[in-house]
């Protein structure tokens, strides 16, 4: 009996003991576990880096990107201030072409009235020449519209300002001394002057220039490049050409050609 009850002690203490070295594992297993559970807070801290990492990229790329739209928007305006300035050339030039276009019109208009007097001129004195052709037996004294037909010597009388050289309608000027010429087949002396009383020969200063074909042509000649001074008043020629080469003994033909003399001319 004294045994049995000490085998039953004795499995009781080998059972305790066993159940205590178990729980000791349990212990020790959890003690070693526990140190692992902070991990959870290194994941919570890397995140929020992670996060203003990305954040940080995305504003660079908004940094970049505003960077190329200011110098986008800067070209944009350097183009439009070009573009302004050269509307405000454009509009200059413009502006510059109708005054232009209004001073052309001006002296265009000028020039066409000066050329219908000159073509009444060369009409009436064509109309002279055709009459004078048709008479050309009459009497020595015979006169059309109280100037002599049958002259002798011719003057010539014009009008070289820069209205009447510098436009067509000095090209008529031309063809009327030819005409004029044409009808005086021989004449004793001819003389060129302007309406200042300036030679075109100054070598035949005072005298009569032999009427011969080749003087003829070299008076067309001459005439059409002679631009002396001229303030487009034939008072002054005509005074010279009769004070100088007026003769009571010579027929003298004085013919003034101008496109608009001055008043009291």
């Amino acid at each position: 009996m004294l045994k049995r009850s000490r085998e039953t002690e004795s499995f009781t203490v080998s059972f305790l003991d066993v159940a205590s070295c178990g729980f000791g594992a349990m212990i020790i297993l959890l003690m070693l576990a526990k140190p692992s559970q902070p991990s959870p807070l290194e994941v919570a801290e890397a995140a929020p880096a992670a996060i203003i990492s990305e954040l940080q990229e995305q504003l660079f790329e908004i940094r970049g990107e505003t960077r190329v739209v200011n110098r986008d928007l800067n070209a944009k305006q350097e183009q439009l201030s070009s573009i302004k300035e050269r509307v405000a050339r454009l509009r200059r030039d413009l502006s510059d072409v109708q005054g232009e276009f209004q001073s052309s019109k001006q002296l265009s208009d000028e020039t066409t009235d000066e050329i219908g007097k000159l073509s009444l001129a060369q009409q009436s004195l064509t109309a002279e020449m055709q009459r004078l052709a048709a008479n050309s037996s009459a009497p020595e004294n015979n006169a059309i519209g109280g100037i002599p037909v049958d002259s002798e010597y011719i003057i010539f009388v014009i009008d070289t300002s820069g209205s009447m050289f510098n436009n067509p309608s000095w090209g008529k000027m031309l063809g009327v001394i030819e005409d004029t010429l044409n009808v005086y087949p021989e004449v004793k002396g001819i003389q060129i002057m302007n309406d200042m009383g300036d030679y075109m020969f100054d070598s035949f200063r005072g005298q009569w220039i032999p009427d011969t074909p080749a003087r003829r042509t070299q008076i067309l000649s001459t005439l059409r490049n002679w631009n002396p001074f001229s303030n487009s008043s034939p008072v002054e020629g005509v005074t010279r050409a009769i004070n100088t080469f007026y003769a009571p003994d010579k027929k003298i033909s004085i013919y003034v050609l101008g496109d608009d003399f001055q008043p009291g001319g």
